[in-house]
C-alpha cells in the first residue's frame, strides 16, 4: 500500500510540476506579448548625448565592453524589460521580476552610431544562447535589445535577419522590446569590474569576454582601451 501511495503521490507531484512549468511558459509568453504591443518611450537627447538600452548576460561584462567603446561617455549597470517597480538584484534573481541586468549607454552618435552599438552587442555575445550567457543561467541573464523608434528597430531586425542568414539554421536568442525604463542598479554594481579586477567572476569570466570583444573591433576601441 506504501508503494502504490509513493508511486500516484509522485505522479501527481510530476503532473503539478508540469503544470506549473507550463503556467510560468504561458505567462512569459503572455508577458513578452503585452510588451511587444506597448509603445516605445524615446529618450530625448542632452547636450548631444543619447542613449541606448542593452541586456546581454552579467552587466559588470558588458558595462565594461561598452566603457571602452570610443564615443561611449558612461555605461550604467541596471535592470530591464520587467513588469515590476523598483527592482533590486536580489529581487530580479529570483526571475520573477521578468527584468534583466541591463545597461544604460550614454554616447556621441556623433563618434559612434547606434548601428555600431548594436554590432558592438551582438559581437560581444553568444548570439543563439538562451536565457543567458556564459555560465550566467536564468531569465534575468537574457539577451535583450532595446528600441526607441522605428529606425533603431530597422537597424536591429536587419542585423538579427544578416546574422540568422550566416547562421543557416540557427536563431538569434535575443528578444527586441520597445524600450519602457531603466532601472539604475545598487552603486557596488557600478563600474564593477574596474574597481574589483582581483574578484574572481571579473578574472575568469568578464575579463575574457572582454579581450575577446577588443580583439573582434579594435577600430571601435578607445585609445587607453587597447
Amino acid at each position: 500500500m506504501k508503494q502504490l501511495f509513493s508511486i500516484v503521490f509522485a505522479s501527481l507531484l510530476l503532473t503539478v510540476q508540469a503544470s506549473c512549468q507550463s503556467g510560468n511558459e504561458s505567462n512569459k509568453k503572455a508577458e513578452t506579448q503585452a510588451q511587444n504591443t506597448q509603445k516605445p518611450v524615446e529618450v530625448p537627447s542632452e547636450n548631444g548625448l543619447e542613449k541606448a538600452y542593452f541586456a546581454s548576460g552579467c552587466f559588470w561584462c558588458v558595462e565594461a565592453i561598452y566603457e571602452s567603446v570610443k564615443g561611449v561617455k558612461e555605461s550604467i549597470s541596471g535592470y530591464s524589460g520587467g513588469h515590476t517597480e523598483n527592482p533590486t538584484y536580489e529581487s530580479s534573481n529570483t526571475g520573477r521580476t521578468g527584468h534583466a541586468e541591463a545597461v544604460e549607454i550614454i554616447y556621441d552618435p556623433s563618434i559612434v552610431s547606434f548601428k555600431q552599438l548594436v554590432d558592438v552587442y551582438f559581437g560581444s555575445q553568444n548570439i543563439t544562447q538562451v536565457n543567458g550567457q556564459g555560465p550566467d543561467h536564468g531569465s534575468q541573464y537574457r539577451s535583450i535589445i532595446f528600441y526607441q523608434n522605428d529606425a533603431q528597430k530597422k537597424i536591429i531586425d536587419a542585423k538579427i535577419a544578416a546574422l540568422e542568414k550566416e547562421l543557416g539554421e540557427g536563431k538569434v536568442a535575443a528578444q527586441v522590446l520597445p524600450f519602457q525604463k531603466f532601472w539604475v542598479a545598487e552603486a557596488y554594481h557600478q563600474n564593477f569590474e574596474r574597481n574589483n579586477p582581483n574578484h574572481g567572476y571579473i578574472q575568469n569570466v568578464s575579463v575574457p569576454r572582454l579581450k575577446r570583444f577588443q580583439k573582434k573591433f579594435p577600430e571601435l576601441l578607445k585609445e587607453d582601451a587597447h
